[in-house]
Formats: C-alpha cells, structure tokens, sequence
C-alpha cells in the first residue's frame, strides 16, 4: 500500500512538473518536446496506477465513510485551528496527546464544556 502510494505521488510530480518545465523553455524545441513526453508518460502511469487501484478504492470506501470521516469532523469540533497545534505525542503508556502550541492565540470555547 505505501508503495502504491509513493508510486501515485512521484507519478504525479511528473506529471506536473514536466508542462511547467517545458513552459519555461520553450526557445528549447528538443528539450521541450522530450519535457511533454515524459509529461505524458507519467499521465498514462498513473492512469493506469488509478485504474489498478480502483477496486481497491471502492472496497475501503465504506470504511473511511464509517470511521475515518467521523473521527475526522470530531476532530475539527474539539480543534479551532490545526496550524495551532504540535505534532501528536505518543506516550510510554500508549496514550497520544496533542498539546496546544505556546505562541497559539489564546483558545476561545464556543461555550460547550471541555472534556477530560
């Protein structure tokens, strides 16, 4: 699975990559035509990674609509601004915590109480 998704990233660096480059020197006819055709490699790979994948995809749809999705929006309930928070930290015990940052404004509740 990572290397699924490490392959989905690179391929789509150079999918990006490659037009931008070949924009920037377009006086270059050769290096632009070889820019445009890694551009387009890169696009067929990773159509074909995301037509592979699919399945895949679809199989663990329900799973992030079930669980991952409202972990997610409780998270953003009990969190005002991710940017105001550090890295999670996890515990000797197993717990993991994820404190406030010390130059994050100060924390305002929308009037709910705060559960510990």
């Amino acid at each position: 699975m990572k290397h699924a998704i490490s392959t989905i990233v690179v391929a789509g660096a150079l999918a990006i990559a490659a037009p931008v480059s070949a924009q920037d020197r377009e006086s270059d006819g050769e290096l632009s035509e070889g820019l445009g055709l890694l551009g387009e490699g890169a696009r067929m790979i990773l159509d074909e990674l995301m037509e592979e994948m699919r399945p895949m995809l679809e199989e663990a749809r329900p799973y992030f609509e079930d669980e991952v999705l409202p972990f997610l929006n409780r998270m953003g309930e009990l969190m005002d601004d991710v940017t105001s928070y550090e890295l999670p930290e996890r515990l000797p015990n197993g717990d993991i915590i994820i404190r406030r940052s010390p130059d994050a404004p100060p924390f305002e509740p929308d009037g709910g109480e705060v559960e510990l």
